[in-house]
């Protein structure tokens, strides 16, 4: 690897980020000063715990496999997806058992673009990758830095660098989201300072991507579109996944979980009034798959807030004040539109979701 051109303040050095990877025991960093390769199979000097060499002895040391059970159970649906990320998982513990055997083995690429519409759960998985990085020791914080072009990009002549470089500073040893990464590339404006940060960050991503993985996440055209502008960081980019957007069995199964983890349900008649929202909701601008659904509830429990309110001598029970009723869910202006045509009457197996904005 060429040395950098210049180095983040307070990143580890590619030699020292490499090696936690090497740790024998599968699980903790190796101690400073140490040597980032794992000695050949034989007997451990010094007492020390003998060198994982099985799926299962690693997957025990870092506990990976319970955070892509909480995926699991955290997430509706993106079976594409998270089978994705247990490929990505068993390709570093498989790397891991080769560097136990003293495998030479170079540092895989793991940046990332995520590509979907709003409130597909991007931001989600890319905190989870952060944590199986981190228990895996590719990471040494597993946090998650989540920016946008504001937050990179300046307003006048030197701004730029100086943004750029802090937040990397605070990204060092996790994970750098930078949602809707279309925006640093602005051709059409010659005095826009974009192209300044994307620089910056393909010299990070190549020099220190022993120390920090970047994901980039929005809507997929225009993410195409961006990586045909900027060839070298399409060329850094090893993993893409794409997120589909939710079905209405699986909008209205969010909107349950979402209910549950509030300590509320649907009363009779809810459900099935709030599954034909969905069908009007769906067809209509600024959705914005899980978002939408969450706003959606929000404004329920509202209604049903002002509903209790108004029976202000009525004794509320336990029922009263953890029950949506179906009057709180149809006073949505949503109903007052004209349903959509459905895919039927439409002639089409497709159906292109709006734009996400304000929701109705």
């Amino acid at each position: 690897m060429t040395a950098p051109l210049y180095r983040i303040p307070g990143a580890t050095p590619a030699a020292v980020a490499a090696a936690p990877r090497a740790n024998e025991a599968g699980g903790e960093p190796a101690p400073s000063g140490t040597s980032g390769t794992a000695p050949p199979s034989g007997a451990p000097e010094g007492g020390a715990a003998a060198p994982a060499r099985t799926v299962a002895e690693v997957l025990a040391s870092s506990q990976v496999e319970a955070v892509l059970d909480e995926l699991d159970r955290e997430l509706v649906g993106l079976a594409p997806v998270k089978q994705r990320i247990r490929d990505i998982a068993a390709l570093l513990v498989i790397d891991k058992l080769r560097l136990n055997l003293g495998l030479a083995a170079q540092s895989p690429s793991l940046h990332m673009s995520f590509t979907g519409n709003p409130g597909t759960g991007k931001t989600t998985v890319a905190m989870r990758m952060a944590q199986i990085l981190h228990r895996l020791g590719y990471v040494r914080k597993g946090h998650l830095v989540a920016v946008t072009r504001d937050d990179l990009v300046g307003q006048y002549i030197g701004h730029t660098a100086p943004k750029t470089r802090e937040v990397l500073k605070k990204a060092m040893g996790g994970v750098l989201f930078i949602d809707e990464a279309y925006y640093l590339y602005r051709p059409e404006n010659e005095r826009d300072y974009g192209q300044e940060a994307i620089e910056i960050l393909l010299q990070v991503m190549e020099n220190q991507r022993d120390d920090l993985v970047v994901i980039l996440a929005g809507y997929a055209d225009r993410m195409d579109t961006f990586f045909r502008s900027n060839p070298g960081m399409s060329s850094r980019i090893a993993h893409h996944l794409d997120f589909p957007d939710y079905t209405e069995d699986e909008l209205l199964a969010i909107a349950e979980r979402m209910l549950a983890r509030q300590n509320y349900r649907f009363g009779a008649g809810a459900r099935e009034a709030f599954a034909q929202y969905l069908a009007r909701r769906v067809t209509q601008p600024h959705f914005a798959n899980a978002r939408s659904v969450r706003n959606a509830l929000d404004r329920a429990r509202l209604r049903q807030a002002s509903r209790l309110f108004a029976e202000r001598d009525r004794a509320l029970d336990l029922d009263d004040l953890c029950t949506i009723a179906e009057a709180d869910i149809r006073a949505s202006r949503v109903f007052a539109a004209p349903a959509a045509p459905t895919t039927a009457d439409a002639g089409s197996g497709d159906r292109s979701r709006p734009i996400a904005g304000r929701p109705l």
